[in-house]
């Protein structure tokens, strides 16, 4: 399906063909404080529609996931990183879709930390 995402001041909007119904949440160092719920789609489904110049890049352990983030409001909407097959990936932030209650949602817990 088809949807519309922002960070929270809006220069950072993208749009996005992902399926929902397999989400995750991560217990790592990063996710856990953070606190978002995870979907994931090929890079060829997602479309940065504006804010590139906006987005500011974090990695951290392996550095293999680009944690980008609105520079204006800190809101971290997506990430892209591969796939474990090398395939280009990104990963949404589904609290920042448009129309999504993510209390509708059962995410799947990830365990990240004893990665």
């Amino acid at each position: 399906m088809s949807y519309q995402g922002s960070c929270h001041c809006q220069e950072v909007r993208f749009e996005v063909d992902v399926d929902l119904a397999h989400p995750i949440t991560c217990n790592c160092s990063y996710c856990q404080r953070r606190g978002s719920i995870l979907a994931f789609a090929p890079a060829s489904s997602f479309s940065l529609q504006s804010g590139e110049g906006k987005l500011t890049e974090y990695r951290f352990n392996t550095k293999n996931i680009q944690h980008l983030f609105c520079s204006v409001c800190g809101m971290e909407s997506f990430a892209r990183a591969k796939g474990p097959d090398g395939t280009p990936m990104v990963a949404i932030n589904v609290r920042c879709l448009e129309g999504v209650d993510p209390y509708s949602l059962e995410p799947t817990r990830f365990d990240g930390r004893s990665r």
